[in-house]
């Protein structure tokens, strides 16, 4: 199943059911998964990995060199994407920094038109794109995190998850997991109602969060003493979830 005017390097790997449409280019270090359909005029290079079910629209850029310019000439490194991803026209996923370092876009994403994943990026399952949203180098999104269009994520930003990142908003800090971020500034706006519904979390978690965004963002309060506040308060498992991510590392800081 591949065109004849495709050119797929004979040391690519390619698993039953693959579709390799017209004038793409495979490299030599790519493996891509079985039923995988890649469509025409696609480029997918360097150390890459593609995983099963996946779809891959018309001039998607893959596994093409960091664009960071520590990256140093010859080093090694990786893209790894998971299963069922679909990636629409034009989008861009670059290879990491650093000898032996990975992006990484996990199962049933969704990467829509010109959106840009920069190098050691890592997205977790579910991710959902909007058209043209980007993505600095390090950025961390979690699951079921949505960006909208034209959306700008600057490097080492780390996004909750099923937190919403609204269209043409500037994240420069830390979102924190199950709230609405939108804004130039960006700003929080409650909580992601329609995503926790949608994703099965119950009214008890949505009660708490509700409290807890209260709590970080109509107290007046700062991070470390909303903190010690809702260290004492959450029950639940999202509520537990929500303080792990205000207490972990972090290279930006908290939107607050």
């Amino acid at each position: 199943m591949i065109h004849p005017t495709a050119i797929v390097h004979p040391g690519a790997i390619l698993e039953p059911g693959v579709e390799i449409g017209p004038f793409c280019l495979i490299g030599e270090n790519v493996k891509i998964g079985r039923n995988t359909r890649v469509l025409a005029h696609c480029v997918i290079n360097g150390s890459t990995s593609i995983g099963e079910e996946c779809i891959i629209y018309p001039f998607a850029a893959i596994g093409g060199p960091s664009q960071d310019k520590k990256a140093l000439q010859g080093e090694v490194s990786y893209v790894r994407i998971g299963d069922r991803c679909v990636i629409r026209e034009y989008v861009t996923v670059n290879r990491a920094t650093g000898e032996g370092e990975s992006t990484v876009v996990g199962n049933d994403c969704w990467l829509l038109a010109y959106t840009h994943v920069s190098h050691n990026s890592r997205l977790g399952n579910g991710v959902t794109m909007s058209n043209l949203a980007q993505l600095a180098g390090h950025c961390v999104l979690l699951d079921n995190v949505t960006i909208g269009g034209q959306a700008g994520v600057h490097q080492f930003v780390r996004i909750g998850r099923l937190a919403m990142v609204g269209g043409a908003t500037k994240v420069a800090r830390d979102v924190p997991p199950f709230f609405l971020c939108d804004g130039t500034p960006a700003g929080i706006f409650g909580l992601n109602k329609i995503g926790l519904q949608r994703a099965g979390v119950g009214p008890q978690a949505q009660t708490e969060l509700k409290e807890a965004y209260k709590v970080l963002y109509r107290s007046n309060r700062n991070l470390s003493q909303a903190l010690a506040v809702l260290v004492d308060k959450v029950e639940t498992a999202e509520g537990q979830e929500l303080v792990e991510f205000l207490s972990g590392e972090s290279k930006r800081g908290i939107l607050k």
